[in-house]
């Protein structure tokens, strides 16, 4: 692990205390290590700021598996973009609906396309675009 450093910061007390009760909400050990993913964050939206840095992301979507043609839209979708997608997850929700988790990796513009183009299915109910880092520089 790198050395740390130590900085002091100012913050007005009810910004300070609404930041406390948060951490403790979210089981942080200290604000240390809060602090810590909140850069950690800006870090990774500064990666995605840059349209052509290497990225990763996940693509939640659930949906109804009965809709016609919407299985075989999300599948071609895919295979049309197997170079960028390494993994992805299918489990059923109940009769009816399923959840897909869709893991990529590539360039932050090309990453983002695709992803918009999962998540704007006709009669995918809901999705959700999850950008993340390589972990490289950070």
């Amino acid at each position: 692990m790198d050395k740390c450093i130590r900085f002091g910061v100012s913050l007005p007390e009810m910004l300070l205390e609404r930041f406390d009760r948060d951490i403790e909400k979210k089981g942080y050990a200290n604000r240390s290590e809060a602090i810590r993913d909140l850069i950690r964050q800006s870090l990774v939206e500064s990666e995605w700021s840059d349209s052509k840095s290497e990225t990763a992301a996940a693509v939640v979507l659930v949906y109804d598996h009965h809709k016609r043609g919407l299985t075989e839209h999300l599948t071609n979708a895919q295979h049309e973009h197997h170079e960028s997608i390494i993994s992805t997850m299918h489990a059923h929700l109940d009769h009816d609906n399923c959840i897909e988790v869709v893991l990529l990796r590539g360039i932050a513009k090309v990453v983002k396309s695709i992803a918009d183009k999962l998540v704007s299915a006709k009669h995918v109910k809901h999705g959700k675009f999850v950008p993340t880092t390589l972990g490289k520089e950070l």
